[in-house]
Order: C-alpha cells, then sequence, then structure tokens
C-alpha cells in the first residue's frame, strides 16, 4: 500500500473522518482511509465491557444530530443496515419531588409540562425548529456569510447567551433544571459565553428528529458509513497508527481526523513556526469519567417518565448543575455531580439478553483524572431510583486517562476534543481563514476540533473535504 497513490488520505475513522472521506469519493476521488485502532468508527465503537451478551457503547451514545444534521441525513445508510430507534421520551430531568420534566419529540408536549414557562418555551424554540434546514446550514460549520442571515441573527442573540443568563427569562424551577441538564452536555461552567447555544441545538434537533438509540450500538452507524464508502470504491486500512506524514502513500491532500496536537506530531515538520504556536495554544477541556452497567431489569426510577426515556439528566436544580460544573472546572469532585445516563436497552433489545438491561453513564472530571468515582454515580442514580443498586450484575468503569488511552484524541478524557467556549466556537483550532487548512497546502484537519465541535454529525469532516475540493480539485 505504501506504493499506491491516492487522490486522498484520510487519517482517522470517527464520524468526521469517515464523512470527509465519503464526501470525497462522492466526488469521484481515489481516497484511503486509516484506523489507528482494529475497528472503525472512534467514538462510535460498541463492546461487550461488562458481561457475555451485554452491549454497552464506549463513547457515543444516543444521537441527536445524526437524525437531524444535513449530512448523514443525505445518506442512504438505512440500505446498509442502520436502524434507529426512539424512546418514548427522549429525556428526562427528575425532580426531588420525584417527578421528572422532560423534552419529547413533540414541541406541544414538551411545552405543556412546562407549565407557566410553556409560552416561553414555545416562543423560544419554535423559530429554531421552523427555521432548522437554513440554520443548520450556518451554525454547523465555519464562519461563512448565512444563508438567511435575520434568522440566524434571531438565533444567534439567544444561543451567545450564557445558560446562567437564559435561566433568569424562565419563571420555574422545572424549566430552569430541564435547561441546565441540556447546557450541561458543553462540558464547560453554565456561565460561559454561548453554553445557552449547546441547550438550544440540542432542543431542537430533538424536536426536528428525536434523540435515537442505533440499533445494536454506535459501532453500527460507523459500520453502515464505511460500507457505504467501500461500495462506492473506497479503500480502508485498520491497525494502523501513524506516526509521521512520511510513511504515508502518495497523494494530493491528507485530511486529518486527530486532536491539534497529535496533528502537530505527525505533521508538524511541514507547518510554519506561527501556524504550530497556534496549534500549541489550542485549549482542551474537562475529562469525562464513564461508568456501564449490566443490569437485572430496568432502572426503578421513582418519576414514570424517567423509566421511558433515552436519556435521563441528574444532579438536580439548576444552580446545582451550574455548581457541579463550576466546580470541576476548578479542578475538584463535586458532592453531587452531574451525570448523564443513557438507557438503550429499553428501546433496543439487542443490548442485553432477555429480561436484563445496559445502563451507561458518565459526569465530568478534571482533565486528566485518574479518580474512581463510580459510587458517586451510583448514588446519584439511587436517590433518584431507590433500588439500582441491587440491579447492578458487574460494571465497567472508565476515568479520564482511561480515555486518552482508547482514543488519543481525548486529551485529558477531553471527548470534545477542545474546550468549545465562546473563543474556540467558530476560531477551532486556530484564528484562520479556513479553520481546516493547515499552513502547509495539502494538510487539512477535518476532527471535531474544527467548526462545529464536538458531536456525532460529521460536519467538521464534511465541510473540511469541501475545502480540499475547492482548493486541489
Amino acid at each position: 500500500m505504501a506504493g499506491d497513490s491516492y487522490d486522498a488520505v484520510v487519517v482517522g475513522s470517527g464520524p468526521n473522518g469517515l464523512a470527509a472521506a465519503i464526501t470525497l469519493i462522492e466526488r469521484g476521488l481515489r481516497v484511503l482511509l486509516i484506523e489507528g485502532k482494529e475497528q472503525v468508527g472512534g467514538g462510535m465503537r460498541t463492546h461487550e465491557l461488562t458481561l457475555p451478551g451485554y452491549k454497552h457503547d464506549i463513547c457515543s451514545a444516543i444521537h441527536p444530530l445524526a437524525a437531524s444534521a444535513p449530512f448523514f441525513k443525505s445518506l442512504p445508510l438505512e440500505e446498509y443496515g442502520l436502524r434507529l430507534l426512539h424512546p418514548q421520551v427522549l429525556a428526562a430531568h427528575p425532580l426531588s419531588d420525584g417527578t421528572s420534566v422532560c423534552l419529547h419529540r413533540s414541541l406541544a408536549q414538551t411545552a405543556e409540562g412546562l407549565e407557566e414557562d410553556g409560552d416561553r418555551y414555545l416562543a423560544l424554540m419554535e423559530p429554531i425548529v421552523r427555521n432548522w434546514e437554513s440554520l443548520t446550514a450556518d451554525f454547523l460549520g465555519p464562519l461563512r456569510i448565512p444563508s438567511k442571515p435575520l434568522d440566524l441573527a434571531g438565533f444567534g442573540l439567544k444561543a451567545l447567551q450564557p445558560a446562567t443568563w437564559m435561566a433568569r427569562s424562565f419563571k420555574t424551577e422545572k424549566m430552569r433544571a430541564l435547561f441546565a441538564g441540556m447546557a450541561a452536555h458543553g462540558i464547560q461552567p453554565l456561565s460561559n459565553w454561548a453554553t445557552s447555544a449547546i441547550a438550544l441545538v440540542l432542543m431542537a434537533a430533538g424536536h426536528v428528529g428525536g434523540w435515537p438509540v442505533v440499533r445494536g450500538g454506535s459501532q453500527a452507524l460507523a459500520d453502515a458509513l464505511l460500507a457505504y464508502f467501500l461500495d462506492k470504491g473506497g479503500t480502508f486500512k485498520a491497525g494502523w497508527m501513524v506516526t509521521d506524514l512520511r510513511e504515508l502513500p502518495k497523494s494530493k491532500a491528507v485530511l486529518f481526523d486527530t486532536s491539534p496536537r497529535h496533528f502537530v506530531q505527525i505533521a508538524g515538520k511541514s507547518f510554519s513556526r506561527f501556524y504550530k504556536w497556534q496549534l500549541n495554544r489550542f485549549r482542551y477541556g474537562m475529562g469525562v469519567f464513564k461508568v456501564d452497567f449490566a443490569l437485572d431489569g430496568p432502572v426503578p426510577w421513582r418519576s414514570k417518565a424517567a423509566r421511558e426515556a433515552g436519556t435521563v439528566h441528574l444532579g438536580g436544580s439548576f444552580s446545582e448543575i451550574a455548581r457541579s460544573e463550576a466546580t470541576v472546572w476548578e479542578g475538584s469532585y463535586p458532592r453531587n455531580p452531574y451525570v448523564l445516563v443513557a438507557q438503550q436497552s429499553l428501546v433496543d433489545a439487542s443490548r442485553a439478553p432477555a429480561g436484563k438491561h445496559t445502563l451507561w453513564a458518565y459526569c465530568h472530571v478534571p482533565p486528566g483524572s485518574d479518580k474512581d468515582i463510580s459510587e458517586l454515580v451510583i448514588r446519584q442514580i439511587e436517590e433518584a431510583a431507590p433500588g439500582f443498586r441491587k440491579l447492578i450484575l458487574a460494571k465497567s468503569v472508565l476515568n479520564a486517562r482511561d480515555y486518552e488511552a482508547y482514543n488519543p484524541n481525548y486529551i485529558g478524557g477531553d471527548i470534545n476534543s477542545g474546550v468549545q467556549d465562546i473563543y474556540q466556537l467558530f476560531s477551532r483550532p486556530a484564528l484562520r481563514i479556513s479553520p481546516y487548512r493547515s499552513s502547509a497546502k495539502g494538510i487539512y484537519l477535518c476532527s471535531s476540533s474544527t467548526p462545529p465541535g464536538g458531536g456525532v454529525h460529521g460536519m467538521c469532516g464534511f465541510h473540511s473535504a469541501q475545502n480540499v475540493l475547492k482548493d486541489l480539485f
């Protein structure tokens, strides 16, 4: 293979590497896709981590943007085995009184559960849902002249606010708690600018396409993307951990689905001094600690809605979640952490033996943490679901260091591959006319360290590949 030549080589087969490779091969280019591990997927992998027959998603678990982002929607992935399964309740946020505030697929049904804030929710979300197609074309990518500037401006005025500001406009603790659980997906303090964007996009995506689970595990999404790429004539090589640009076969373009740190390590000899300085200043965020459970039955949530939800947010009120995330940002461990729970086996019977269940749960921790805080996670779940502990048959733990060992792109356990704050929202990984082009001709970055950032949507890879096509082909 080293003696072969290609139009483009893509290094890394996460959702963005796959998206870049597919975008290029659809234009008739000869493309080689390389994966360092033995299995395609990056963050979209599924393994039996606890007991035989229990399938656990290692990183990505619920896929709002896989169902509603432009790139994946454009592909006939159902023909390649992809099936998206939808829970009855998209997300539930248990409250202290034993009830839950919920995100439903229906905008009206969600608003109905928000009492005094129902009308406010409709006014906030309806324009985003109505204009979703044009808005995603603009905000799921680099800074550019928007196709519908007035719509984007209306969204931007809300989205750029810190979540702490937006929360003040709500009348009820119920609505503030729901918003906190959504905004905390951003893995940063809720007082940071643009944290409202995370919440607004996730809620709108739910109303547009749901928050689905992939049947058989997130690996099935990676497998479908790879099958489509191969069917188009692509070449895939697994088990090749690229360490130096010179080991790659001849090509006109090389695209890296890696962190900026590894981008420099592999290709930095070709970069200008200033560009390397920029990449080395890139900031990584908080880490993730995750526990996977094999369970003897479904989680006995006190709230009926939580028993039907694909995703459950734990952590209490807005102020409690905001305090928890700020504590982690400052390098400490909160006593009452925000915990994000996924219940894939509720809608996907293939995840566990008959009558049994899996559970996926993570919380945020200081970067590089090697601490086992599974007891904190279990206590948080037990508080909202008395009797949960008795159902645990086995558990598997990944701390922040484990996550980086699993995927070197997750620096310090940062699954977003860089802080997604206002300073790095559109200028990631460096402030340039194109965030995807390096300072060297023919070398590009296509990972989630470029706009629009983390999440399983493929848009970073798509936009990077578009740059390649424009520049070289």
